[in-house]
């Protein structure tokens, strides 16, 4: 391991992953940068997963395993690595997506060029299912593999509150930054919409142009379990919301999330979370006047219509049906 270079830490948090930890934990070991350090947490997989890395951490013994008797949840998983790591950068690897071999190594180089003010570095991924077939990419490119639109770079905390951009398994973050925030909130149940809201009213964030991670894209992903009913993915969003509400500087970010809040109303109403809906609207109207369409939407909550199944079925179906246009983006993978 080189001094001479910062050392970076991956937490690795793993939950019935048996298919895909190996390829995940050896895609940390083809890194082309060697100051590096792997804590591995099992959150009482209930498949081959533990045994899957107990074989690993056989083969490569200075990787540090935590294995949880019970499911802690991702955020105390990550905090519980987070806890014992010591490197100057922090990497939150799911179990599930693949770092590329120079992933490392870029953001390291690209964050080191920055000012103190940085704390977190994201940039472009591929999206990739359980065969490993490339669907897309997370920002659209040119034929050099460059962004084709702008990406938020600086203070981003106003575009966060108005859409979800960062694809999360691309990010790099300062232990210190995480350090201040006490890490992940433990109250939730995902974390990158807590992080990204808390961080960014502290520190700025920088977009490397460069696809480094492998997004991967299952049918029980946690990204895709924010429209089943009672998976408190909508509740955790509704906690932020308020965190954001007492976080924001103008009357631009009131807007911005205003906007967000009206999306989320309409999330509860095919996750059939119809109670829910009145708190967000509650919310909102400590902003602003709801308007006609989100009190059309609210009625229709009240009237507590069956439409979680026929909505997941469309979305199920269009993106078996079109999985490399932008509607595979907006329906499935990313949770607006």
């Amino acid at each position: 391991m080189s001094m001479k270079k910062p050392l970076v830490s991956i937490i690795c948090t793993a939950y019935n992953h048996e298919s895909f930890v190996e390829n995940a934990l050896r895609s940390v070991m083809n890194q082309t940068y060697a100051s590096i350090e792997l804590l591995v947490i099992d959150n009482a997989s209930s498949d081959r997963t533990s045994e899957r890395i107990e074989q690993f951490c056989q083969e490569y013994p200075h990787t540090t395993y935590i294995k949880n008797a019970w499911n802690k949840g991702l955020c105390t998983a990550f905090n519980q690595g987070l806890k014992l790591a010591k490197g100057k950068y922090i990497i939150d690897l799911s179990a599930d997506d693949v770092l590329l071999p120079n992933r490392v190594e870029q953001q390291v180089n690209y964050f080191e060029r920055l000012p103190e003010n940085f704390g977190v570095i994201f940039s472009n991924a591929v999206y990739i299912n359980e065969s490993d077939q490339i669907l897309c990419t997370h920002f659209d490119v040119d034929e050099n593999g460059h962004a084709l639109d702008t990406i938020p770079s600086g203070d981003v905390y106003r575009s966060i509150l108005e859409r979800y951009f960062i694809c999360t398994p691309t990010m790099m973050i300062r232990r210190s930054l995480l350090e201040i925030l006490g890490g992940y909130d433990e109250s939730l149940t995902y974390e990158d919409f807590d992080f990204w809201v808390r961080s960014s009213t502290l520190c700025a964030y920088g977009y490397q142009d460069e696809i480094l991670t492998q997004k991967r894209v299952l049918d029980d992903s946690l990204s895709q379990q924010v429209f089943r009913p009672g998976s408190g993915m909508l509740e955790s969003t509704y906690k932020v919301c308020n965190k954001a509400y007492d976080l924001n500087r103008t009357q631009a970010e009131f807007d911005a999330l205003a906007n967000r809040i009206r999306t989320f109303i309409r999330k509860c109403f095919y996750a059939q979370e119809f109670e829910l809906a009145l708190r967000f609207r509650q919310l909102l109207t400590y902003i602003e006047d709801p308007g006609v369409t989100t009190e059309c939407i609210i009625f229709l909550c009240k009237l507590r219509l069956p439409i979680n199944r026929i909505y997941r079925l469309y979305l199920h179906h269009n993106v078996k049906n079109s999985p490399q246009r932008k509607d595979f983006r907006k329906n499935f993978v990313i949770p607006e």
